[in-house]
């Protein structure tokens, strides 16, 4: 058995995860992180468990972590884990990450299949449950003669109905930038047997609304490129593919305009950070002497009563108050959501994921089956979005090191062997699917 665990990082989404390995009693864990009191906080009152520090930069220390131990779990920003990858290469390590596979990651696909190593990627919820409950569905319907036509997949991390309190409908339970980053990202998706191709400068132009019962509307925008997701799920006969993000009604609009102002820059500037929010948004709008609102809702192309510019002044854009220290808007942006827009203590999150299939059964019949997962923070306690990011990998980790998976090379969890045990364990957790199935 491989009962030598090293997590590397002790992030926000971390501690689920980890203290479900701690309770595995055969397992011992080792938490590294640059500050190690965040290590020691995961690991406190566990006899299995260990707090390191650790400079990830610092290759000969990582070198010397990941051979004393078995199975190396990346938590670090995903622009780490190659880096550690090729470590586990060298040294004959498995590992496991929530992250999407990057090309570089891929590239490392032959030389770990040569070594025998298995490298689960994508096991967190998106990517991860949302993989392996899609494909619970899809073998199910080809093991009974049928075919998908259309699949939706749309996923999004949001504050719980009770605590929605803001005008954004959003609080940032992980790094703000990285939701802003998403914001660039160009789109391409498969409908109706045609290829869409979205830019990113048009990712919120038109998104569409989605009823979830009990929930109410919900904006959805493309997530990414869905297209690889027809090999990669088999859906040889599908028409549609796409998958999506859920967001509260406005938020589409008022980032499109976030966008088209400038704020997602992050060129370095010099001497901005004297700058107050009122003067930097000047700057950006080519405003006169007039009211800068109104200047905002010209370049915008919009009425100066918008609720886009409700929001944008409630989030301070438009006030005296100074930026940031820092050398591009980007950065300065982020760091007023997460000033803003953040989860005070007992608040709850909510993770909300839905499937959508059209099938067509071996008799011709056809069939809407729908496939949700509402699932809510833990008052005072862990967040939704820790819970349903790490426990698929602490689920996927402890297989792992129990010699449950017989896979070798950069993978994801798109095989019966991995996620029928793994949604299983989750369900036992409390984190779970709902289906159901309506006559077209």
């Amino acid at each position: 058995m491989k009962n030598k665990i090293l997590v590397l990082g002790a992030g926000l989404v971390s501690k689920p995860g980890v203290r479900y390995l701690l309770n595995q009693k055969d397992l011992k864990v080792t938490v590294a992180s640059r500050t190690v009191s965040k290590a020691q906080a995961l690991v406190e009152g566990f006899a299995n468990g260990e707090a390191v520090s650790l400079n990830v930069e610092n290759a000969e220390e990582l070198k010397q972590l990941i051979l004393a131990n078995d199975i190396i779990i990346s938590l670090l920003p995903w622009v780490h884990h190659v880096k550690v990858a090729r470590q586990c290469l060298e040294n004959n390590r498995d590992m496991a990450t929530t992250s999407y596979v990057s090309e570089e990651m891929r590239s490392l696909d032959a030389p770990a299949k040569e070594k025998g190593l298995l490298f689960l990627n994508e096991i967190g919820v998106d990517p991860g449950i949302d993989h392996m409950s899609a494909m619970q569905i899809i073998d199910s319907v080809e093991d009974a003669g049928g075919k998908v036509l259309h699949f939706y997949s749309y996923c999004g991390g949001l504050p719980a109905p009770d605590d929605n309190d803001n005008p954004f409908g959003y609080k940032f339970s992980w790094s703000p930038k990285g939701v802003v980053l998403a914001s660039r990202n160009s789109a391409r998706f498969l409908e109706n047997g045609e290829i869409v191709n979205i830019e990113g400068k048009n990712l919120f132009l038109n998104p569409r609304t989605e009823t979830v019962e009990g929930l109410g509307e919900f904006e959805v925008y493309p997530n990414r490129d869905s297209l690889p997701y027809k090999e990669i799920y088999g859906l040889k006969d599908a028409l549609t593919v796409m998958r999506g993000t859920y967001r509260n009604l406005g938020w589409c609009a008022t980032l499109k305009a976030i966008v088209d102002i400038g704020l997602v820059d992050d060129t370095p500037r010099q001497n901005i950070s004297r700058l107050s929010w009122h003067d930097l948004m000047a700057g950006l709008v080519n405003k006169g002497d007039g009211d800068l609102r109104l200047e905002t809702a010209n370049k915008l192309g919009i009425d100066k009563d918008s609720q886009i510019l409700d929001r944008l002044e409630w989030l301070g854009i438009f006030s005296d108050e100074q930026v940031s220290q820092r050398d591009n808007y980007l950065d300065m942006l982020s760091d007023l959501l997460q000033e803003k827009l953040y989860y005070a203590d007992g608040e709850k999150d909510m993770l909300l994921l839905r499937h959508k299939f059209t099938v067509e059964n071996a008799d011709g019949s056809k069939d809407l089956i729908t496939s949700t997962m509402i699932d809510y923070g833990i008052p005072h306690g862990d967040s939704s979005m820790a819970r349903t990011v790490s426990l698929p990998l602490a689920v996927g980790v402890r297989m792992m090191a129990e010699g449950k998976i017989n896979l070798t090379g950069v993978q994801i969890p798109i095989t019966r062997a991995v996620y029928e045990p793994v949604l299983t364990e989750l369900a036992r957790l409390g984190i779970k699917m709902v289906e159901t199935k309506t006559s077209l």
